[in-house]
């Protein structure tokens, strides 16, 4: 684990958070035939399980959700800021957005989204930022 004094499920979110993210940037840069829908996806569920992390780091109760928005409201205000909120929320609905026929997501910035939310939260989690 990263971290050694963090809880365990807390150190799990992380695990699966990178997981996701990893997925999201091959997605992303795959040279052949690019899925940006399911790199928007995993981008979205990357900054959700980071969240999740911080909620469960602290101590705070949260229910299933995936709604981005919904978690960053059970912790401090301002812990996230306005426009990293505001990105949050663009980051959901391409995530949404790709999952259903008729809607495509192309080259969008989930993954530069997903990967503010990612460095906050591991700052918030003391631990080092990544690439």
């Amino acid at each position: 684990m990263e971290k050694s004094c963090m809880n365990p499920i807390t150190a799990e979110w992380v695990l699966k958070a990178e997981a996701d993210h990893r997925v999201a940037l091959r997605e992303l840069r795959g040279r052949k035939s690019p899925s940006y829908d399911a790199s928007c996806f995993h981008a979205q569920q990357s900054a959700e399980k980071y969240i999740k992390a911080v909620l469960q780091e602290s101590i705070t109760p949260f229910t299933r959700t995936h709604d981005l928005l919904t978690l960053v409201a059970l912790l401090p205000p301002d812990l996230f800021g306005a426009l990293l909120t505001t990105r949050l929320s663009s980051l959901a609905s391409h995530a949404v957005n790709s999952r259903y026929p008729g809607k495509f997501s192309g080259k969008s910035d989930a993954v530069r989204v997903c990967r503010e939310v990612r460095n906050h939260c591991r700052h918030l989690l003391s631990l080092p930022v990544l690439k």
